[in-house]
């Protein structure tokens, strides 16, 4: 079967629907609910061909909460039944579920896992466009054997891809994480002068091809208070961030820093600047959901497909209430099409003659 990567010049024509892999979540989570929401408009259909990896049964339970006026499914069991003009739901399992709306656990975590895998797979395979995950409750994904510490490290794995960069993305913000889900206790042994770099460098790519920036401006966070003031608190900015950063320079990148982390965001520097990087998640993450949350979105850039997913995780004191906002959950559906379509773009403007020759015989044939 061929990867995705083979796939990746697949031809789209400019109305062509995308198709949207979309992952349940945690069943016992909100997800559910925000991907019904999110969904219930019939306008989307004119956008983008919805795949919900899921169950029938589960989705109607929840659909029975939510009540939503236009939110109308097509079951499936493969991709290759999907309706364009429908909300498709391929049944990812088959077993009776015990919905406890507020408490994950790990049944609820072994079919968020099967329904992240199926999608996964299509997503791998070129069969889906893009892919959106719903949240997931990580507990509950452990004690159902999944050996990764979130999404980001599973699809990076997915794809034996050695890079990627978790970057949460809001209309104001873009940030950038070199250290994702690990303790705090180990942040300052993982990162490196290495690993900063190549964080960068994965940035710099993202924000030319996903983004549609020619000359990103980047700022990188440093690790220390006051970014270790010239080692007087910590030498990591000294012996590992500034070498990255002027690597970086080296090779014509627009980056600056270390800076300080408080003084960057209470001054409004970031608006300044196309995308920050911080060193770890609480950095990064902190300042991103105090201004944007509800509004953002996670994306996991550097590989070679698009994969989205809201900012808020399973909510579960208000699972089952149909209180969740699907804000979020939208603008990351919206995301995944907009950076599709924008890599297509990009692709595109970097073919060979010969390349570009072959793409307009193509096209022209179908027209």
């Amino acid at each position: 079967m061929p990867t995705s990567m083979e796939l990746g010049h697949r031809k789209l024509l400019p109305m062509e629907k995308i198709k949207v892999g979309i992952s349940t979540g945690d069943i016992n989570g909100v997800g559910l609910e925000v991907i019904i929401k999110s969904l219930d408009n019939p306008k989307i259909l004119e956008l983008v061909t919805p795949i919900i990896y899921g169950s029938a049964k589960v989705i109607s339970y929840h659909k029975n909460i939510v009540n939503p006026k236009a939110f109308n499914f097509h079951s499936i069991t493969n991709i290759d039944q999907i309706h364009a003009d429908k909300i498709n739901i391929i049944n990812s399992w088959t077993e009776d579920v015990t919905i406890s709306l507020g408490e994950p656990n790990e049944e609820s975590g072994k079919f968020a896992y099967s329904s992240l895998d199926k999608a996964a797979q299509d997503l791998k395979y070129g069969l889906i466009d893009v892919l959106v995950t719903a949240p997931v409750d990580k507990h509950a994904m452990y004690l159902a054997g999944f050996p990764y510490t979130g999404h980001t490290e599973f699809l990076t794995a997915l794809t034996d891809q050695s890079e990627s960069l978790m970057l949460m993305v809001s209309d104001e913000l873009r940030i950038g994480l070199v250290t994702n889900h690990i303790p705090v206790t180990k942040i300052a042994d993982t990162i490196s002068e290495e690993l900063v770099f190549s964080k960068i460098k994965t940035f710099h790519n993202s924000l030319q091809k996903d983004f549609g920036i020619e000359r990103p401006i980047i700022a990188i966070l440093g690790l220390n208070p006051h970014a270790g003031d010239r080692g007087l608190v910590g030498d990591e900015e000294e012996r590992m961030i500034r070498p990255a950063i002027l690597r970086a320079k080296e090779m014509g990148m627009l980056v600056g820093g270390p800076f300080s982390a408080d003084g960057f965001f209470g001054s409004g520097d970031y608006l300044k600047v196309d995308g920050t990087l911080a060193m770890y998640h609480d950095q990064g993450l902190i300042p991103f959901k105090a201004l944007s949350f509800g509004q953002g979105v996670n994306f996991t850039a550097g590989l070679s497909f698009v994969r989205t997913s809201p900012d808020h995780g399973t909510a579960d004191k208000i699972a089952g209430k149909n209180q969740a906002d699907p804000s979020s959950f939208r603008k990351a559906l919206f995301l995944a099409v907009d950076l599709f379509r924008n890599r297509r773009t990009f692709d595109q403007l970097h073919l060979d003659p010969l390349q570009k020759e072959e793409l307009i015989e193509e096209t022209e044939g179908d027209s």
